[in-house]
Protein backbone atom coordinates (compact mmCIF):
# COMPACT_ATOMS: atom_id res chain seq x y z
CA UNK A 1 0.00 0.00 0.00
CA UNK A 2 1.51 3.38 -1.45
CA UNK A 3 1.31 6.04 1.26
CA UNK A 4 -0.59 9.05 0.18
CA UNK A 5 1.20 12.00 -1.74
CA UNK A 6 1.26 15.03 0.48
CA UNK A 7 1.95 17.89 -2.08
CA UNK A 8 -0.57 19.96 -4.65
CA UNK A 9 -0.84 19.26 -7.77
CA UNK A 10 1.72 21.83 -9.52
CA UNK A 11 0.40 25.42 -11.52
CA UNK A 12 -0.27 24.66 -15.27
CA UNK A 13 3.03 24.41 -16.75
CA UNK A 14 4.73 28.21 -18.36
CA UNK A 15 7.35 26.36 -20.93
CA UNK A 16 8.82 23.69 -21.26
CA UNK A 17 10.32 21.50 -18.42
CA UNK A 18 14.23 20.32 -18.41
CA UNK A 19 14.19 16.29 -18.23
CA UNK A 20 14.75 14.99 -15.14
CA UNK A 21 18.39 13.86 -14.35
CA UNK A 22 17.72 10.58 -14.68
CA UNK A 23 19.88 7.29 -13.76
CA UNK A 24 20.64 5.43 -16.89
CA UNK A 25 22.42 2.46 -15.54
CA UNK A 26 23.55 -1.32 -17.12
CA UNK A 27 24.22 -4.85 -15.43
CA UNK A 28 27.34 -4.94 -17.45
CA UNK A 29 29.50 -2.32 -16.24
CA UNK A 30 31.50 -2.03 -13.21
CA UNK A 31 30.11 -0.50 -10.43
CA UNK A 32 26.36 -1.66 -11.58
CA UNK A 33 25.77 -3.22 -7.84
CA UNK A 34 26.89 -0.72 -6.08
CA UNK A 35 25.18 1.81 -7.82
CA UNK A 36 21.89 -0.46 -7.71
CA UNK A 37 21.75 -0.91 -4.17
CA UNK A 38 21.87 2.69 -3.30
CA UNK A 39 19.16 3.14 -5.85
CA UNK A 40 17.37 0.83 -3.70
CA UNK A 41 17.95 1.66 -0.76
CA UNK A 42 15.28 3.95 1.45
CA UNK A 43 15.69 5.16 5.04
CA UNK A 44 12.98 3.86 6.83
CA UNK A 45 14.37 5.18 10.53
CA UNK A 46 11.53 7.25 12.29
CA UNK A 47 11.42 10.65 13.04
CA UNK A 48 11.35 11.01 16.73
CA UNK A 49 9.80 14.42 16.04
CA UNK A 50 7.10 12.68 14.54
CA UNK A 51 7.43 9.83 17.13
CA UNK A 52 7.04 12.33 20.67
CA UNK A 53 3.96 14.20 18.75
CA UNK A 54 2.32 10.50 18.01
CA UNK A 55 2.57 9.36 21.45
CA UNK A 56 1.26 12.75 23.02
CA UNK A 57 -1.48 12.78 20.96
CA UNK A 58 -2.35 9.27 21.66
CA UNK A 59 -2.10 9.31 25.37
CA UNK A 60 -4.03 12.59 25.62
CA UNK A 61 -6.55 10.77 23.06
CA UNK A 62 -6.74 7.92 25.20
CA UNK A 63 -7.10 9.85 28.55
CA UNK A 64 -9.39 12.41 27.25
CA UNK A 65 -11.48 11.30 25.08
CA UNK A 66 -13.79 13.28 22.97
CA UNK A 67 -12.41 16.37 24.63
CA UNK A 68 -8.99 15.77 23.17
CA UNK A 69 -10.35 15.06 19.91
CA UNK A 70 -12.15 18.22 19.93
CA UNK A 71 -9.04 20.25 20.54
CA UNK A 72 -7.10 18.45 17.73
CA UNK A 73 -9.32 19.03 15.34
CA UNK A 74 -9.48 22.45 16.18
CA UNK A 75 -6.11 22.73 16.39
CA UNK A 76 -4.90 20.73 13.14
CA UNK A 77 -7.96 20.94 11.10
CA UNK A 78 -9.19 24.55 11.68
CA UNK A 79 -12.37 22.80 12.22
CA UNK A 80 -14.78 23.92 15.61
CA UNK A 81 -17.44 21.14 16.60
CA UNK A 82 -20.16 22.06 19.13
CA UNK A 83 -19.54 18.77 20.43
CA UNK A 84 -18.15 15.47 19.96
CA UNK A 85 -21.06 14.42 18.66
CA UNK A 86 -21.18 16.77 15.86
CA UNK A 87 -17.93 14.88 14.93
CA UNK A 88 -20.16 11.89 13.08
CA UNK A 89 -22.04 12.30 9.65
CA UNK A 90 -25.34 11.33 9.44
CA UNK A 91 -26.16 8.02 6.73
CA UNK A 92 -28.45 11.02 5.15
CA UNK A 93 -24.90 12.48 3.73
CA UNK A 94 -23.76 10.12 2.68
CA UNK A 95 -26.70 9.39 0.17
CA UNK A 96 -26.52 13.01 -0.93
CA UNK A 97 -23.39 13.13 -1.62
CA UNK A 98 -24.25 10.22 -3.43
CA UNK A 99 -27.06 11.41 -5.23
CA UNK A 100 -25.25 14.57 -6.04
CA UNK A 101 -22.25 13.90 -7.93
CA UNK A 102 -21.73 13.94 -11.39
CA UNK A 103 -23.64 11.29 -13.52
CA UNK A 104 -20.19 9.86 -14.96
CA UNK A 105 -18.64 10.00 -11.21
CA UNK A 106 -21.52 7.82 -10.15
CA UNK A 107 -21.42 5.41 -13.15
CA UNK A 108 -17.24 5.06 -12.26
CA UNK A 109 -17.43 4.35 -8.75
CA UNK A 110 -20.51 2.18 -9.33
CA UNK A 111 -18.78 -0.04 -11.83
CA UNK A 112 -15.67 0.45 -10.11
CA UNK A 113 -17.08 -1.26 -6.45
CA UNK A 114 -18.34 -3.59 -8.43
CA UNK A 115 -15.60 -5.27 -10.17
CA UNK A 116 -13.73 -4.73 -6.70
CA UNK A 117 -16.72 -6.48 -4.98
CA UNK A 118 -16.50 -9.46 -7.64
CA UNK A 119 -13.29 -9.76 -7.79
CA UNK A 120 -12.92 -9.72 -3.43
CA UNK A 121 -15.98 -12.91 -3.64
CA UNK A 122 -13.55 -14.84 -4.58
CA UNK A 123 -11.73 -14.72 -1.63
CA UNK A 124 -13.62 -15.62 0.72
CA UNK A 125 -13.10 -18.38 3.30
CA UNK A 126 -15.02 -21.09 4.65
CA UNK A 127 -14.95 -22.87 8.06
CA UNK A 128 -14.55 -26.91 7.30
CA UNK A 129 -14.17 -29.59 9.83
CA UNK A 130 -12.97 -33.59 9.67
CA UNK A 131 -14.24 -36.77 11.21
CA UNK A 132 -11.51 -39.50 12.34
CA UNK A 133 -12.40 -43.08 12.64
CA UNK A 134 -12.15 -42.50 16.30
CA UNK A 135 -15.45 -39.96 16.39
CA UNK A 136 -12.68 -36.96 16.73
CA UNK A 137 -13.78 -33.73 15.20
CA UNK A 138 -11.41 -31.36 14.50
CA UNK A 139 -11.93 -27.95 12.00
CA UNK A 140 -11.51 -24.39 11.54
CA UNK A 141 -14.40 -21.86 12.11
CA UNK A 142 -14.06 -18.86 10.14
CA UNK A 143 -15.74 -15.33 11.68
CA UNK A 144 -15.54 -11.91 10.36
CA UNK A 145 -13.56 -9.50 12.42
CA UNK A 146 -16.42 -7.57 14.23
CA UNK A 147 -15.63 -3.98 14.10
CA UNK A 148 -12.79 -2.37 11.61
CA UNK A 149 -12.24 1.49 11.18
CA UNK A 150 -11.17 2.71 8.18
CA UNK A 151 -8.63 5.51 7.90
CA UNK A 152 -9.39 7.74 4.64
CA UNK A 153 -7.11 10.46 3.90
CA UNK A 154 -9.08 14.03 3.85
CA UNK A 155 -8.81 17.82 2.41
CA UNK A 156 -7.36 17.68 -1.26
CA UNK A 157 -5.50 14.68 -0.93
CA UNK A 158 -8.50 12.73 -1.01
CA UNK A 159 -9.23 8.74 -2.07
CA UNK A 160 -12.60 7.58 -3.22
CA UNK A 161 -10.74 4.45 -4.48
CA UNK A 162 -9.29 3.73 -1.12
CA UNK A 163 -12.78 3.98 0.16
CA UNK A 164 -14.06 1.16 -2.22
CA UNK A 165 -10.72 -0.74 -1.66
CA UNK A 166 -10.57 -1.22 1.97
CA UNK A 167 -14.14 -0.84 2.55
CA UNK A 168 -15.94 -4.11 -0.09
CA UNK A 169 -13.34 -6.53 0.90
CA UNK A 170 -14.29 -5.64 4.57
CA UNK A 171 -18.00 -5.83 3.62
CA UNK A 172 -17.69 -8.91 1.90
CA UNK A 173 -15.93 -10.28 4.64
CA UNK A 174 -18.86 -9.56 7.09
CA UNK A 175 -17.47 -7.21 8.88
CA UNK A 176 -21.30 -5.74 10.85
CA UNK A 177 -19.67 -2.56 11.74
CA UNK A 178 -17.28 -0.55 9.39
CA UNK A 179 -16.42 2.88 11.11
CA UNK A 180 -14.39 5.31 8.35
CA UNK A 181 -12.44 8.11 10.12
CA UNK A 182 -11.94 11.23 7.46
CA UNK A 183 -10.20 14.74 8.15
CA UNK A 184 -12.26 17.55 7.10
CA UNK A 185 -9.79 20.70 7.22
CA UNK A 186 -12.03 23.74 7.57
CA UNK A 187 -15.17 21.75 7.32
CA UNK A 188 -14.34 20.96 3.66
CA UNK A 189 -16.08 17.34 2.78
CA UNK A 190 -15.40 15.37 -0.26
CA UNK A 191 -18.28 14.31 -1.67
CA UNK A 192 -16.87 11.57 -3.75
CA UNK A 193 -15.24 9.89 -0.82
CA UNK A 194 -18.69 10.08 1.41
CA UNK A 195 -20.12 8.89 -2.02
CA UNK A 196 -17.71 5.99 -2.14
CA UNK A 197 -18.56 5.53 1.61
CA UNK A 198 -22.02 5.17 0.73
CA UNK A 199 -21.73 3.02 -1.72
CA UNK A 200 -19.15 0.80 -0.36
CA UNK A 201 -21.69 0.10 2.85
CA UNK A 202 -19.61 1.88 5.60
CA UNK A 203 -21.28 1.95 8.96
CA UNK A 204 -20.28 5.43 10.68
CA UNK A 205 -18.33 8.38 9.33
CA UNK A 206 -16.61 10.53 11.59
CA UNK A 207 -14.74 13.64 11.04
CA UNK A 208 -11.66 13.10 12.62
CA UNK A 209 -7.99 12.49 11.34
CA UNK A 210 -4.29 12.59 12.46
CA UNK A 211 -2.89 10.51 14.84
CA UNK A 212 -6.12 11.34 17.38
CA UNK A 213 -8.28 9.50 14.89
CA UNK A 214 -5.95 6.30 14.96
CA UNK A 215 -6.50 6.61 19.02
CA UNK A 216 -10.07 7.26 19.29
CA UNK A 217 -10.28 3.90 16.65
CA UNK A 218 -7.67 1.72 18.83
CA UNK A 219 -8.94 2.83 22.70
CA UNK A 220 -12.88 4.13 21.78
CA UNK A 221 -13.85 7.62 22.94
CA UNK A 222 -17.59 8.20 24.59
CA UNK A 223 -18.04 8.77 21.26
CA UNK A 224 -16.21 7.12 18.65
CA UNK A 225 -16.35 3.16 19.17
CA UNK A 226 -13.32 1.00 19.71
CA UNK A 227 -12.08 -1.19 16.71
CA UNK A 228 -10.34 -4.77 16.52
CA UNK A 229 -8.59 -3.67 13.43
CA UNK A 230 -7.54 -0.35 11.24
CA UNK A 231 -6.96 -0.10 7.89
CA UNK A 232 -5.92 2.60 5.13
CA UNK A 233 -3.23 5.30 4.23
CA UNK A 234 -2.22 8.30 6.16
CA UNK A 235 0.86 10.27 6.27
CA UNK A 236 4.05 9.77 8.75
CA UNK A 237 1.65 10.73 11.80
CA UNK A 238 -0.97 8.20 10.94
CA UNK A 239 1.82 5.75 9.85
CA UNK A 240 3.63 5.94 13.70
CA UNK A 241 -0.08 6.34 15.38
CA UNK A 242 -0.68 2.73 13.88
CA UNK A 243 2.58 1.36 14.50
CA UNK A 244 1.96 2.78 18.28
CA UNK A 245 -1.72 0.59 18.92
CA UNK A 246 -0.59 -2.12 17.81
CA UNK A 247 -1.10 -4.71 19.37
CA UNK A 248 -4.15 -3.15 21.30
CA UNK A 249 -5.76 -3.50 17.76
CA UNK A 250 -4.49 -4.95 14.37
CA UNK A 251 -3.43 -3.11 11.76
CA UNK A 252 -3.03 -4.03 7.64
CA UNK A 253 0.49 -3.08 7.22
CA UNK A 254 2.77 0.59 7.59
CA UNK A 255 2.68 2.26 4.19
CA UNK A 256 6.28 3.18 2.12
CA UNK A 257 6.23 5.07 -0.69
CA UNK A 258 5.41 3.78 -4.51
CA UNK A 259 6.86 1.60 -6.20
CA UNK A 260 6.37 0.54 -9.74
CA UNK A 261 8.90 -1.91 -11.40
CA UNK A 262 8.45 -2.13 -15.50
CA UNK A 263 9.97 -5.02 -17.53
CA UNK A 264 9.81 -4.62 -21.64
CA UNK A 265 11.75 -6.01 -24.41
CA UNK A 266 11.60 -3.14 -26.48
CA UNK A 267 8.20 -3.33 -27.96
CA UNK A 268 5.77 -0.99 -26.41
CA UNK A 269 5.31 2.15 -27.17
CA UNK A 270 7.97 4.32 -25.51
CA UNK A 271 5.24 6.82 -24.57
CA UNK A 272 3.34 4.28 -22.53
CA UNK A 273 6.07 3.00 -20.54
CA UNK A 274 6.85 6.45 -19.70
CA UNK A 275 3.43 7.44 -18.68
CA UNK A 276 3.57 4.03 -16.44
CA UNK A 277 6.95 5.73 -15.01
CA UNK A 278 5.15 8.88 -14.43
CA UNK A 279 1.97 7.28 -12.63
CA UNK A 280 3.85 6.47 -9.73
CA UNK A 281 6.21 9.32 -9.55
CA UNK A 282 3.90 12.06 -9.03
CA UNK A 283 2.81 10.54 -5.92
CA UNK A 284 5.82 11.94 -3.63
CA UNK A 285 8.96 12.49 -3.86
CA UNK A 286 10.18 9.41 -2.73
CA UNK A 287 8.22 7.01 -5.32
CA UNK A 288 9.99 4.37 -6.99
CA UNK A 289 9.77 4.10 -10.78
CA UNK A 290 12.10 1.73 -12.66
CA UNK A 291 12.74 -0.07 -16.28
CA UNK A 292 14.45 -3.20 -16.78
CA UNK A 293 14.88 -3.55 -20.83
CA UNK A 294 17.71 -5.40 -22.93
CA UNK A 295 17.11 -2.93 -25.55
CA UNK A 296 19.75 0.19 -25.35
CA UNK A 297 18.14 1.83 -28.10
CA UNK A 298 14.84 1.92 -26.55
CA UNK A 299 16.04 2.74 -22.92
CA UNK A 300 17.33 6.02 -24.83
CA UNK A 301 13.15 6.43 -26.67
CA UNK A 302 11.78 6.05 -23.12
CA UNK A 303 14.00 8.46 -21.67
CA UNK A 304 13.33 10.83 -25.00
CA UNK A 305 9.60 10.27 -23.85
CA UNK A 306 10.18 11.30 -20.48
CA UNK A 307 11.32 14.82 -21.76
CA UNK A 308 8.59 15.16 -24.03
CA UNK A 309 5.80 14.48 -22.02
CA UNK A 310 6.84 15.51 -18.62
CA UNK A 311 5.77 19.45 -19.48
CA UNK A 312 2.27 18.66 -19.81
CA UNK A 313 1.53 16.97 -16.04
CA UNK A 314 0.59 19.25 -13.75
CA UNK A 315 2.40 17.41 -11.23
CA UNK A 316 6.09 17.25 -13.29
CA UNK A 317 7.96 18.96 -10.85
CA UNK A 318 6.66 15.71 -8.05
CA UNK A 319 7.60 13.65 -10.92
CA UNK A 320 11.09 15.09 -11.95
CA UNK A 321 12.31 14.86 -8.14
CA UNK A 322 10.94 11.41 -7.95
CA UNK A 323 12.67 9.97 -10.90
CA UNK A 324 16.05 12.03 -10.66
CA UNK A 325 16.18 10.57 -6.17
CA UNK A 326 15.02 7.23 -7.33
CA UNK A 327 14.32 6.15 -10.63
CA UNK A 328 16.69 4.58 -13.26
CA UNK A 329 16.54 3.00 -16.47
CA UNK A 330 18.19 -0.17 -16.45
CA UNK A 331 19.89 -2.00 -19.50
CA UNK A 332 19.97 -5.54 -18.39
CA UNK A 333 21.82 -8.47 -20.93
CA UNK A 334 18.44 -10.46 -21.01
CA UNK A 335 15.05 -10.80 -19.75
CA UNK A 336 16.26 -13.49 -17.70
CA UNK A 337 18.48 -11.38 -16.03
CA UNK A 338 15.64 -8.55 -15.52
CA UNK A 339 13.31 -11.58 -13.54
CA UNK A 340 16.43 -12.11 -11.14
CA UNK A 341 16.28 -8.36 -10.09
CA UNK A 342 12.26 -8.30 -10.19
CA UNK A 343 12.58 -10.69 -7.54
CA UNK A 344 15.38 -8.83 -6.17
CA UNK A 345 13.51 -5.45 -5.71
CA UNK A 346 9.71 -7.54 -4.43
CA UNK A 347 7.91 -4.22 -6.08
CA UNK A 348 4.78 -3.19 -4.84
CA UNK A 349 3.33 -2.93 -8.90
CA UNK A 350 5.11 -4.81 -11.46
CA UNK A 351 4.99 -4.43 -15.17
CA UNK A 352 5.66 -7.08 -17.85
CA UNK A 353 5.11 -5.37 -20.87
CA UNK A 354 6.30 -7.75 -23.36
CA UNK A 355 5.31 -9.86 -26.33
CA UNK A 356 5.18 -13.07 -24.20
CA UNK A 357 4.22 -11.62 -20.99
CA UNK A 358 2.02 -14.64 -19.59
CA UNK A 359 5.41 -16.55 -20.07
CA UNK A 360 7.15 -14.90 -17.56
CA UNK A 361 4.42 -14.19 -14.79
CA UNK A 362 6.12 -17.78 -13.13
CA UNK A 363 9.49 -16.26 -12.91
CA UNK A 364 7.88 -14.26 -10.58
CA UNK A 365 8.20 -15.13 -6.70
CA UNK A 366 7.83 -11.41 -5.44
CA UNK A 367 5.46 -8.80 -6.31
CA UNK A 368 2.41 -7.08 -4.70
CA UNK A 369 0.63 -7.00 -7.98
CA UNK A 370 1.38 -8.20 -11.62
CA UNK A 371 0.10 -6.61 -14.79
CA UNK A 372 0.93 -8.64 -17.80
CA UNK A 373 1.58 -7.19 -21.36
CA UNK A 374 1.81 -4.01 -23.03
CA UNK A 375 -2.01 -3.35 -22.18
CA UNK A 376 -2.37 -3.93 -18.57
CA UNK A 377 -1.41 -0.26 -16.99
CA UNK A 378 -0.92 -0.16 -13.46
CA UNK A 379 -3.06 3.04 -13.27
CA UNK A 380 -5.69 0.86 -14.01
CA UNK A 381 -5.31 -1.45 -11.19
CA UNK A 382 -5.28 0.99 -8.55
CA UNK A 383 -9.33 2.13 -9.70
CA UNK A 384 -11.51 -0.21 -11.84
CA UNK A 385 -9.33 -4.08 -12.33
CA UNK A 386 -11.08 -5.80 -9.70
CA UNK A 387 -7.97 -6.44 -7.46
CA UNK A 388 -6.68 -4.63 -4.23
CA UNK A 389 -4.57 -1.40 -4.68
CA UNK A 390 -3.41 -1.87 -0.91
CA UNK A 391 -0.12 -3.77 -1.57
CA UNK A 392 3.13 -4.27 0.57
CA UNK A 393 5.95 -1.99 -0.76
CA UNK A 394 9.58 -1.64 0.42
CA UNK A 395 10.21 -5.38 -0.35
CA UNK A 396 7.67 -6.86 1.92
CA UNK A 397 5.91 -8.67 -0.73
CA UNK A 398 8.63 -11.19 0.12
CA UNK A 399 6.62 -12.02 2.86
CA UNK A 400 3.19 -10.10 2.89
CA UNK A 401 0.70 -9.86 0.07
CA UNK A 402 -2.35 -7.43 -1.38
CA UNK A 403 -4.97 -6.55 1.23
CA UNK A 404 -7.66 -9.02 0.70
CA UNK A 405 -10.91 -10.54 2.48
CA UNK A 406 -8.63 -12.73 4.38
CA UNK A 407 -7.40 -9.82 6.51
CA UNK A 408 -10.87 -8.87 7.86
CA UNK A 409 -11.46 -12.68 8.73
CA UNK A 410 -10.16 -14.97 11.73
CA UNK A 411 -9.63 -18.60 12.12
CA UNK A 412 -10.43 -20.26 14.97
CA UNK A 413 -9.82 -24.27 15.64
CA UNK A 414 -12.17 -26.70 16.26
CA UNK A 415 -11.31 -29.28 18.69
CA UNK A 416 -13.77 -32.27 19.62
CA UNK A 417 -12.14 -35.20 20.71
CA UNK A 418 -13.79 -38.67 21.46
CA UNK A 419 -13.69 -40.96 24.32
CA UNK A 420 -11.39 -43.61 22.29
CA UNK A 421 -9.60 -40.19 21.27
CA UNK A 422 -8.56 -39.39 24.70
CA UNK A 423 -7.50 -43.01 24.71
CA UNK A 424 -4.61 -43.00 22.04
CA UNK A 425 -3.77 -39.67 22.47
CA UNK A 426 -2.93 -39.21 25.95
CA UNK A 427 0.01 -41.37 25.95
CA UNK A 428 1.08 -38.73 23.13
CA UNK A 429 0.63 -36.02 25.55
CA UNK A 430 2.48 -37.92 28.54
CA UNK A 431 5.77 -38.14 26.95
CA UNK A 432 5.76 -35.13 25.38
CA UNK A 433 4.65 -32.95 28.21
CA UNK A 434 6.90 -34.69 30.76
CA UNK A 435 9.77 -33.99 28.40
CA UNK A 436 9.05 -30.27 28.90
CA UNK A 437 8.37 -30.48 32.35
CA UNK A 438 4.66 -29.94 32.38
CA UNK A 439 3.44 -32.35 34.70
CA UNK A 440 -0.05 -30.52 35.12
CA UNK A 441 -0.45 -31.02 31.27
CA UNK A 442 0.47 -34.68 31.30
CA UNK A 443 -2.30 -35.69 34.35
CA UNK A 444 -4.93 -33.33 32.21
CA UNK A 445 -4.50 -35.70 29.65
CA UNK A 446 -3.77 -38.71 31.96
CA UNK A 447 -6.32 -38.43 34.29
CA UNK A 448 -9.36 -39.06 31.26
CA UNK A 449 -7.86 -42.47 30.71
CA UNK A 450 -8.63 -43.41 34.09
CA UNK A 451 -12.27 -44.45 34.01
CA UNK A 452 -14.87 -42.18 35.26
CA UNK A 453 -17.05 -40.01 32.88
CA UNK A 454 -18.71 -36.60 32.55
CA UNK A 455 -22.35 -36.39 34.41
Amino acid sequence: MSAPRTRDPDSPPAGPVEPPDLRLLDTSRAGFEQQFSALLAFDVAQDEEIERAVAAIVADVRARGDAALLEYTHRFDRFDARDAAALELPRAELSAALSAIEPAQRAALDEAASRVRSFHQRQLAESWSYREPDGTTLGQRVTAIERVGLYVPGGKAAYPSSVLMNAIPAKVAGVQDLVMVVPTPEGVRNPLVLAAAAIAGVDRVFTIGGAQAVAALAYGTLTVPAVDKIVGPGNAYVAEAKRRVFGTVGIDMIAGPSEILIVCDGGTDPRWIAMDLFSQAEHDEMAQAILLCPDADYIERVRVAIGEQLAAMPRRSVIAASLAARGALVKVRDLDEAFEIVNRVAPEHLEISTADAPRWVERVRHAGAIFVGPHSSEAIGDYCAGPNHVLPTMRTARFSSPLGVYDFQKRSSVIEISREGAQRLAPIVEVLARGEGLYAHARSATLRTEGGEPK
